[in-house]
């Protein structure tokens, strides 16, 4: 556990099973109703991931890293599960105004979303102060990381990128796609792609001047799921098939049976 090439396994498979298992449990609600029961069933792992945060937070062994990283992911995908079962998104539920643009496009795409992104800073904020000056600061670091990916993705999202996959947008979120825009890439991309390149350089450089097994360990973790954000991005420009990922693990979309319009 205390190798760099372990912890970087360990981000990569938690990031890729805790997005299917979210999807998979999203799709079952989206096909037999229960999305309010879907986030209360989900609610220990938002308890698990706070008292895991909680008690990292004077860890400064190698286990105590590994504590803070999944507790933080825990909390992430508690809010995202709630976001993606349409239970927390933002007061605007309809499609965009065809044709609007500008600001006004921009303040309505964000009034679908008002909410989430509200709770996603509220988790920001508490982690901030929760961690204080506190020895190890893992849980914060990797919120930080996944906040600022998805924050970088929504706004590409938004102004455009040739390449958008919808397969996975849950029923009750299907609005959200009108918000997108597909098409050539805009100033959005290459400030991203800066960005999260020179927090991918950070870490890697940190990485590999650690002088101790829990500071390589963390910053394994944290260049693994750094990566993995940049190469989401860059999977909206590379036309390679990302869906496949998960697309094999989840059951297949509910289709409208044509009798029913009869």
């Amino acid at each position: 556990m205390t190798a760099p090439w372990f912890a970087a396994l360990v981000a990569l498979f938690v990031w890729w099973f805790s997005t299917g298992l979210i999807l998979l449990a999203v799709r079952r609600a989206d096909r037999g109703g229960g999305h309010g029961t879907l986030v209360l069933l989900g609610l220990p792992f938002l308890v698990i991931g706070v008292a895991m945060v909680a008690g990292s937070f004077s860890r400064v062994d190698v286990a105590g890293v590994y504590q803070g990283f999944l507790g933080a992911l825990a909390i992430w995908g508690w809010i995202e599960l709630m976001f993606l079962a349409g239970v927390v998104t933002g007061p605007m539920r309809e499609a965009a105004v065809p044709g609007q643009q500008g600001q006004a496009r921009f303040l309505r795409a964000f009034a679908a979303l008002a909410y989430h992104e509200l709770l996603l800073v509220a988790g920001l904020f508490g982690l901030a102060l929760a961690a204080g000056d506190a020895p190890n600061r893992m849980a914060l670091a990797t919120y930080m990381v996944l906040f600022l990916a998805r924050i970088c993705a929504k706004l590409n999202l938004f102004y455009g990128v040739p390449r958008i996959n919808t397969e996975f947008v849950p029923a009750r979120l299907t609005h959200l796609k009108s918000y997108f825009r597909q098409g050539p890439i805009t100033l959005a991309f290459p400030i991203a792609i800066t960005i999260l390149t020179a927090v991918l350089a950070v870490c890697a450089q940190q990485l590999l001047t650690a002088t101790s097994d829990a500071r390589a360990v963390g910053f394994a973790l944290l260049t693994a799921l750094t990566a993995l954000a940049l190469i989401e991005h860059w999977l909206m420009v590379v036309p390679l098939p990302d869906a496949k990922l998960w697309r094999w693990m989840l059951p297949a979309p509910e289709t409208e049976d044509p009798r029913r319009k009869t």
